[in-house]
């Protein structure tokens, strides 16, 4: 049980909520009755959660040595030893393979050139775009661009510009914030073994990346309200109401960004958006308004 516990760790199943960024096409498109569109935007997400699991057992292999004498990260399974090193470049290899060959056996290559992009990136992000200022952050809002891409363009369905910019900028604002809040969680100068964070900290500052955080959050709102009042959104929802939302998903960007300066989140996004009672909050107000609005 403590090998399979140690596995699952390393698979990080907590973070595939990241990976609904591929169901958002299906979901604001209404194609959600056509079989053959929920099929391939599916498999995609299912691949996506391969790929990601990958990524991140490939992440913690390449980080094993300083990760061995961190506070924290020492408990990670392979930085422990409760993964062998070559357990790990087995599951590595298994996921990567499977997450490719899953849409390939359906069909879906344009899915699995999506999944091939993503690990791509996400190969160049772990050995040295995350060492890059500002880079490491757009790196990771263009992971989330491409699981956006592949359950749209993949599968044959058009996004709104404006969902792309809304997405693409709160991307960018949750990447910024997870920076901050590590800049926040232990001093940049500090050896790893006393809580030291992540080397490319040590190119921002909590001014800048204060700065950043308000820049995109502010985009994040702009691009939404847009969205909202766009003729094309009321054309294809059925309704011009859907700006009145527009409070509820600023209120949960305050109380995100509140969260990131007094309550010492920001490092998970996922698991913080779950945690905090008013987010949950505002998150199933924010559904319940958008079914009595938009027409079915």
């Amino acid at each position: 049980m403590n090998a399979i516990n140690a596995l699952i760790s390393l698979l990080r199943p907590q973070q595939w909520l990241k990976n609904g960024f591929v169901l958002i096409g299906l979901i604001f498109s209404h194609r959600w009755s056509d079989p053959a569109l929920v099929f391939a935007v599916g498999v995609g997400f299912v691949a996506f959660c391969l790929a990601s699991s990958a990524v991140y057992v490939l992440n913690d292999y390449h980080d094993r040595a300083v990760d061995a004498v961190h506070p924290k990260k020492r408990l990670r399974a392979i930085a422990s030893g409760r993964v062998s090193l070559p357990a790990a470049r087995v599951l590595i290899a298994v996921l990567a393979v499977a997450a490719l060959g899953l849409p390939l056996a359906c069909g879906l290559w344009p899915v699995a050139l999506s999944v091939a992009a993503y690990l791509l990136l996400n190969i160049a992000y772990t050995l040295s775009l995350k060492h890059k200022v500002l880079v490491d952050v757009f790196c990771i809002a263009t992971g989330f661009m491409i699981r956006l891409a592949c359950g749209t363009y993949a599968v044959g369905i058009i996004p709104s510009r404006w969902m792309l910019l809304c997405s693409f900028m709160l991307t960018l604002f949750l990447g910024f914030a997870k920076r901050r809040a590590e800049f926040a969680s232990a001093p940049i100068d500090a050896p790893a073994a006393n809580g030291g964070t992540r080397t490319v900290l040590r190119h921002y500052s909590p001014q800048l990346l204060d700065i950043l955080v308000a820049i995109t959050a502010s985009a994040t709102l702009l691009a939404y309200g847009l969205y909202t009042v766009d003729a094309e959104t009321a054309a294809l929802h059925g309704t011009q109401h859907l700006v009145i939302t527009l409070p509820i998903v600023t209120f949960g960007v305050f109380r995100y960004i509140y969260l990131l300066h007094k309550g010492g989140s920001g490092e998970e996004p996922g698991r913080d958006l779950l945690a905090d009672t008013p987010i949950r909050i505002a998150v199933l107000v924010w559904v319940a308004v958008v079914v009595l609005l938009v027409r079915t």
